[in-house]
Order: C-alpha cells, then structure tokens, then sequence
C-alpha cells in the first residue's frame, strides 16, 4: 500500500514537473516580435487576407508575407501597402525594434498615430499616406534620430505641426499635404517638404491665416520637371545617397572594361570600389535621349526605392547630371543566376527550387504590394542575382519606367531579351504583369536544363515550337531529357515535374491564361497545382477538340491544324534566324 502511494506520487510529480517545463520552454520560445506583430493584425480588419499567414503559434515571422527581415532573422520591414486594410493601428509596432521601413499607405487605417511609434530606434522610412489618420501628429516623432522620410499626407490630421520634427537630424523628404493641420510652419530640416492643402497653415512668425499665395512661400518642394539641379546639389532621397559623378568615376576606374560585370539594353554594369572600401555594382544607363529631366528622374528613382522586400535588390544610391544617369546597388559576389547555371560547381537542385520561389516572391511584391505597381518587362537568369546565401534577388525592376517615363504610360518601345519576351508584347508593345509571368516561366525552364532560352531554343533541333517541345516530352513523361545534365541523378523527379508544370502555365500563348505571381508562388510551395493544371488541360482539349470538329473536310491537314491549335495555347511561334536572333540581342537588359 506504502508503495503504491509512493508511486502514485512520483508519478504525480513527473507529471507536473514536465508540465512546468513544457509551459518553461513553451514561455521562452515566444518569439517577442512574433507578439508585436499579431498584436498589429489584431488591430486591423484584412479583407483580403493580405495578413492571413501570420501564425501566432510561429517562432519566425520571416516567412510571413509584407514582412522583411535581415540576415540574423530580425524584422526589419512591414510593407503592406494598397491591401485594403482598415482598423487602426496598435501600439505594440513599437515592440518591432528593429524596423527601419513602415510602409502602409494607401489603406483605409483609421484613429491616432500611436505615440509609441516615436520610440523606434532604428526607423528610417514612415510611409502612412493616402489613410484615414487623424488626431494631432504625435510629437514624440521627433525622436526619431534615424527618420529620413516621412509621408503622412493626405489623411485628416488636425492641430499643429510638431515643432519636434523641425529637430530630425536626418530628415531629407517631408509630406504633410491636405491634412487638417493649423499654425505655424517650422523650418524644416527636409531638403523636400510639402504642405500644400493645409488651409490653416500659417506662416513661421505669424498667427494670422495665410493666403494661399503665402503658402506655398516656405517650401522648397517641386515637381517642375524642367528645373534640374546641378550635380553640385547633393541630396538623399529617403534612404538614397547621392554620389558625384567623378567619386563613381573614381571607383570604376574610370568606368574600365575590366570592371564590367555585364552589358545590355539599359546599359553596362561595373565593378566598383568605394572610398570606405566598400564594394558596389554601378549602372552606367544609357538611351537617355527620351528621358524627362533631372528632378523627374530623382522623383521616379524615389518611389522605385521604396519597394523593399528580401528577394528585390535595393539601391544604395544614384548619380544623375545633365548627361549621365547611374545607379549605385550592392556588389553581389555570387554573381547572376544566368552565371551561375554556366559556371563550376553546378548549382543543385534544392537551390534551383529556393531561387524560383524567392524570384517568384520577389515579382509578386512588384505586381501586387508595390503602389504604384512595378513591371520588370525583362525577366530572365541574367537580371536574377544571388546574394551570399544563394538567396534570390530580382534585380533591374523599375528601370524601364524610368527610361521611358517620357513616352506613354503603355510603352511602344520594347524592351526585353529574345526567348523571354511574350508574345503579345513583343507585338504590341503593350506590357502588363502577364509579361513578367510569361517571363518567369521561361526561367523556370533555364533552371530546369541549365541552358539559356536561346540555346535551348537551338537544341530542339528545329527553328521555333520549343515550348511545344517542352509540352511533348511533359506529355510523355521524359522529363529526364530535359533536366540538366550536370545535375546527373541528384533531383527530386515530382519535384522537377511540378515546376515544369508550372512553366508550362506560366507561358501560356493568352495573358488571360496565365496564373497571377500569388497563384505562382502558391504552386511552387505546393497549393493548387493540380487544379490549375487540370483546369488548363481541359481547356487544351476543348480547343483541340473544337478544331478537329471543324477541319474534318480538311482531313490532309487535320495534324497540322492539331500541332497548331497546341502551340496557340502553350507555344510562341519564335522564329530564330541568325540576323533575327542578332537584332533581338540588342534587346537584352544586364544584370
């Protein structure tokens, strides 16, 4: 009986003991911005599910969609801008310590600016424009030592502007327009600032109302495209560094050839070294002749600047003067995917599939959580570049819209690399975010053989109907003919087959056909492939099905109209003459 007890006991204590440390561990995995963060969501309606994978029972919010995060895993961006998101938002972003980027304009927040927000010691990005915002702008703003850009325009802010934010050290741009604001305006640090539709403004030693011809006195804020600075002006745009064009002079040596990392249709790219000894890439653009003028530029690089996100490569800085446009991005010493698919030792398979999702990650933060929306217009191997960790980073975004932003907003000047442009664009000039799937999915098909569009092309042993090609060997379950040979056996066959599935929808002959970047990268994580594939499929049939019903009094062609009908869904007729390929290399933008 004694005994029993005593076991009863011990067992009683077991049991709590490894309770108390399950409850011990489970305390000390809590993950404090994994707290912050949902406590954010909290505070927010989501109807679109923008936030919907942000998990409480998470221990890493990296993963997380509208999150970045640096290299030791720490958040340092919440990016979910345009996502329709109301409520309001909660003091605990200021648990989020290590942010330097809030970018959630464009939404339908509504109440106060939490003051806690001023307590965030890193921040160098506030974007909360284009809101339902009000209240009195918090003063504890002007805490923030490492602010260099503030939007907070178009809300319905009241009261005065904070004399606190007069004493940002490093504040370069400033928006508080149409607003509700009232008195006096402080002398700004900001090199930009507007406070234009603010009818209660008032000039800095007055507190009388001003007329509108007395507001517009303080600011030095412009959007005159033809009044370009001189090169003497340097100014930071938000995170941005102006360079003089001699200290990129000085760092290329002179712009040398043996710095060039890569050349094409925007212009060549070099090695750099700065004088910290830090060491960069730097864009020497050219075709200059349609651009808009200095200001303009600055202004368009500003916005491009704002989409961060771990799989886009961010730009340190710029140069821009009468004649020369450069841009400044970080050295990336892996080089491109174009590259690396040719270089020595192959890249294997497990990486091949982690740099299609980061692109892919990548491209659907442009399409669908930048505002305005980004289309690359040029997605290949070369402009994907891998970080230390063979991190995907889609480079050379935004570069388009900055050299055509002189033309129409639909661009008739085609820019794009032979093999990779689709064809609507290549016919029309028209380019949308179909054009950057269509993209897509031919580098899918570089990872997959490991050889270029064009070359790949040229193996099939006939000029054009390679994505045919591709269909065929799919159909029959060849795969293997088509993956790299320097992979040998060493790749996940299912795997290998999804992703040229994927492929295969993505360069579907209609833009209407093809999936949408969520829709890709959701496949390529494994949710709903197989009825997007189905779906396509049956589609594939009832077009075949509907030819062959009407070519039946051309029974000796019916196997031509058949090849035809296939090729009108998944192909491109690409022809690849010498003298064609030759002029559509012309087109190819560099790394």
């Amino acid at each position: 009986m004694t005994m029993s007890l005593i076991s009863c006991n011990c067992l009683a204590l077991l049991l709590f003991l490894a309770f108390f440390f399950t409850v011990s561990l489970s305390f000390e995995a809590r993950n404090p911005e994994v707290e912050a963060l949902i406590g954010i969501r909290a505070g927010l309606d989501d109807p679109h599910g923008a936030l919907s994978n942000w998990d409480e029972d998470s221990v890493d919010p990296c993963s997380w969609s509208m999150i970045t995060c640096n290299s030791d895993n720490l958040v340092t961006t919440l990016g979910a801008p345009s996502q329709g998101l109301s409520g309001s938002l909660s003091w605990m972003i200021a648990n989020l310590t290590n942010l330097k980027q809030v970018l959630l304009q464009n939404n339908n927040i509504s109440g106060q600016i939490p003051k806690e927000i001023g307590y965030l010691p890193n921040l160098q990005t506030l974007d909360l424009s284009n809101n339902k915002l009000s209240g009195h702008i918090p003063e504890s703003l002007g805490f923030l030592n490492h602010l260099q850009y503030l939007r907070l325009n178009n809300n319905s802010f009241s009261g005065a502007v904070p004399l606190s934010l007069a004493s940002l050290p490093q504040l370069t741009f400033l928006d508080l327009s149409f607003n509700n604001l009232s008195g006096p305006v402080p002398n700004f640090p900001a090199k930009t600032f507007n406070i234009l539709g603010n009818p209660l403004i008032c000039g800095s030693h007055s507190s009388e109302k001003c007329s509108e011809s007395v507001l517009a006195s303080p600011l030095s804020f412009s959007v005159n495209p033809s009044s370009d600075i001189q090169e003497e002006d340097l100014i930071r745009l938000g995170n941005l560094r102006s360079f003089t064009f001699k200290e990129l002079q000085h760092a290329t040596d002179n712009f040398n050839s043996k710095n060039i990392l890569g050349a094409g249709g925007f212009g060549n790219v070099y090695r750099g070294k700065l004088g910290d000894g830090t060491l960069v890439a730097v864009k020497r653009l050219k075709d200059l002749t349609g651009t808009t003028g200095i200001s303009q530029f600055r202004m368009e690089l500003e916005m491009i600047s704002l989409a961060v996100h771990r799989n886009l490569l961010r730009i340190i800085g710029y140069c821009a003067t009468t004649n020369e446009r450069l841009l400044v991005y970080p050295y990336m010493s892996n080089g491109s995917v174009a590259s690396r698919l040719r270089g020595k030792p192959a890249l294997d398979w497990n990486t091949r599939k982690r740099i299609a999702i980061g692109a892919a990650r990548g491209l659907l933060y442009l399409h669908e959580q930048c505002d305005p929306k980004i289309i690359h217009r040029d997605v290949k191997a070369a402009n994907i570049l891998l970080d230390d960790y063979y991190e995907a980073v889609v480079g050379d975004f935004g570069l388009a819209k900055l050299l055509d932003h002189a033309e129409s907003h639909v661009t008739t000047a085609v820019r794009g690399t032979v093999g990779h442009i689709a064809p609507e664009y290549l016919s029309t000039g028209q380019s949308s975010e179909k054009t950057d799937v269509f993209g897509f999915g031919i580098l899918l098909l570089e990872l997959i053989t490991g050889m270029r569009a064009l070359e790949f092309g040229k193996s099939v042993n006939q000029k054009g109907a390679m994505l045919e090609w591709v269909k065929k060997i799919q159909q029959e379950k060849k795969i293997e003919l088509l993956v790299d040979r320097e992979l040998g056996i060493n790749y996940d066959r299912i795997e290998v087959g999804e992703m040229l599935q994927v492929a295969l929808l993505c360069t579907q002959y209609l833009p209407a056909h093809r999936p949408k970047m969520s829709e890709v990268v959701r496949m390529l994580e494994g949710d709903g492939l197989a009825e997007k594939w189905a779906a396509s499929h049956n589609f594939v049939n009832t077009v075949a099905n509907f030819s062959r019903d009407n070519s039946k009094s051309h029974s000796s062609v019916a196997h031509d109209d058949k090849d035809h009908d296939h090729s009108s869904v998944f192909g491109m007729a690409m022809t690849m003459d010498d003298d064609y390929d030759a002029h559509c290399m012309e087109l190819s933008g560099p790394r």
